[in-house]
């Protein structure tokens, strides 16, 4: 038998091998780590901040020029720390045109803020929810039942019947000063919860009244929504809302819920049969989708009824404000619209929407207003789930990424005096210059890739509609001793910092009215 020295000799060349085996094996690893770091795209470099706080303290509030401003110091793809929370600012491009196209599944969730969740039922909607089954169902169903083309030329009737009672409210206010956005917003506003539910607002008191209350009530959402928050840049201080910008918005919201409970409960009241709006067919597959693998519950219809509210009332009518003012101040531009509509629709004829085709100047009008002034100028921020090489640097998973649209348009090196308002611009090659997100993305109002805008059929139509029958039917000119305002406000939805309030001159054309 052999003693135990003896057996424990006769393992030693294995122990050897195994601990050779081992030695080879951890500095594999440490080779392949080292040079998959040595490798991996560096961070894009960026201002180094404050510890803890990072570029916090930093920020200007009108974001969209600030951090173009950086942009011209760090170049088209910088970071930012911003709290916990690390931030990258696309502004070229051809870097957008990589996170947009080429990486777009990649980049396709949000990173959901405290407000954005708070408002939108816990992120319930299409704008917050991240990319899967339930945001797809989402979208399927807004695009294909309500924001189609042929559903939206179902519904031109009330397009056409809520812009000509705007019209005639302008025309009693012969004298007096006219608010442009406000009227417009509650045009919008009327279309739009007359395509959902049927319901306007009717009469001069009421549009009024209503109209400011909702406007106010819209602004305060999308400016809570622009405006940095602690708790999105320290999660771990999130549940004492130190700015209280969730409580603000759970007070709209219960403001809102309470308007959306009303109609809804009407709604399944007298609900009989075929579905006559957009609600209530959101009703009825609520109601016969319970079983499903992907459920459409009545958190979704309402989530859905706030984006509609709030997403397609203050961009459309924020629009043909900025149109009107960029026309006022270059009033060649006027001039040349109204010759326009003149020789396409006649003096003593209505704008219809069927005139809108041969309507090219205008179109040339809104997209050039949409360049300077894009509705979402950061769009809404995207967040990859995996980590990315964007323009040779690394894009973190679960980053905020911010893509400046707003710049991108104003870029010198893609666009000859980007300040000026020159619609011409867009003379040339005017199919380049869609809506679609699909060119060279140095022009891309509502975004591009899988979370593209839904409403754009929808926008391009109000836009244009009501911008050609505000030039066609009245002219204008600015109250004495004012001036006229360009400066913008940032919030997610950019506005005018100062209401557009003009004097209507008198009718161009006394059939409209």
């Amino acid at each position: 038998m052999d003693s135990p020295i003896s057996s424990s000799s006769s393992y030693l060349p294995y122990a050897a091998a195994a601990a050779a085996a081992a030695f080879f094996l951890y500095y594999a690893t440490l080779h392949r780590l080292f040079r998959r770091s040595s490798t991996a795209p560096p961070l894009p470099s960026g201002p180094l901040g404050l510890p803890l706080v990072g570029s916090l303290p930093f920020l200007d509030p009108e974001l969209h020029s600030f951090f173009a401003r950086l942009a011209g110091i760090h170049g088209p793809i910088y970071r930012l720390r911003l709290g916990s929370k690390l931030a990258v600012v696309i502004s070229s491009p051809a870097l957008a045109g990589e996170v947009l196209r080429l990486h777009d599944h990649t980049f396709a969730n949000r990173d959901v803020p405290a407000a954005g969740r708070a408002i939108a039922y816990g992120g319930s909607d299409i704008v917050w929810n991240s990319n899967g089954p339930t945001w797809r169902m989402l979208r399927r169903i807004c695009v294909r039942e309500m924001l189609s083309p042929s559903s939206l030329d179902a519904v031109y009737h009330l397009r056409r019947l809520e812009l000509r009672a705007a019209v005639r409210h302008l025309h009693s206010l012969a004298g007096s000063p006219v608010d442009v956005g406000a009227q417009m917003f509650l045009a919008v506003l009327n279309v739009i919860t007359g395509m959902l539910w049927g319901g306007t607002v009717q009469g001069e008191d009421e549009r009024t009244s209503v109209g400011k209350d909702f406007r106010e009530l819209v602004g305060e959402i999308t400016e809570l929504l622009g405006r940095p928050n602690v708790s999105d840049f320290f999660p771990a201080l999130a549940r004492f809302d130190v700015q209280g910008i969730e409580k603000k918005m759970r007070v709209l919201l219960e403001r809102f819920d309470g308007i959306f409970s009303n109609i809804i409960e009407k709604k399944k009241t007298a609900a009989d049969g075929e579905a006559k709006d957009f609600l209530e067919y959101m009703l009825k597959l609520e109601g016969e989708g319970k079983d499903s693998n992907t459920p459409f519950t009545l958190t979704n219809v309402k989530a859905l009824l706030m984006d509609m509210v709030v997403g397609g009332s203050d961009t459309s009518s924020n629009t043909v404000e900025f149109a009107m003012a960029e026309m006022m101040n270059r009033p060649e531009t006027m001039e040349r619209a109204q010759e326009e509509l003149d020789l396409v629709v006649g003096r003593d004829n209505v704008v219809e929407e069927s005139h809108l085709p041969k309507l090219r100047y205008l179109a040339m009008v809104v997209k050039e207003t949409l360049r300077l002034h894009p509705a979402l100028p950061l769009l809404v921020p995207h967040c990859p789930s995996a980590p990315s090489s964007v323009g040779g640097r690394l894009v973190p998973a679960g980053s905020r990424v911010f893509i400046n649209v707003w710049a991108i348009h104003r870029d010198p090196t893609v666009w000859k005096d980007p300040l000026e308002f020159r619609p011409e611009r867009f003379a040339e090659a005017p199919a380049k210059w869609d809506f679609s997100g699909g060119g060279d993305f140095s022009y891309f109002p509502f975004g591009a890739g899988r979370r593209i805008c839904a409403g754009i059929a929808m926008a391009e139509r109000m836009v244009s509609y009501f911008l050609a029958s505000l030039v066609h039917s009245f002219d204008w000119r600015l109250p004495e001793g004012t001036e006229l305002d360009l400066s913008e406000k940032f919030g997610i939805v950019l506005k005018k910092k100062q209401p557009l309030v003009l004097m209507k001159q008198g009718n161009l054309a006394h059939s409209t009215v």
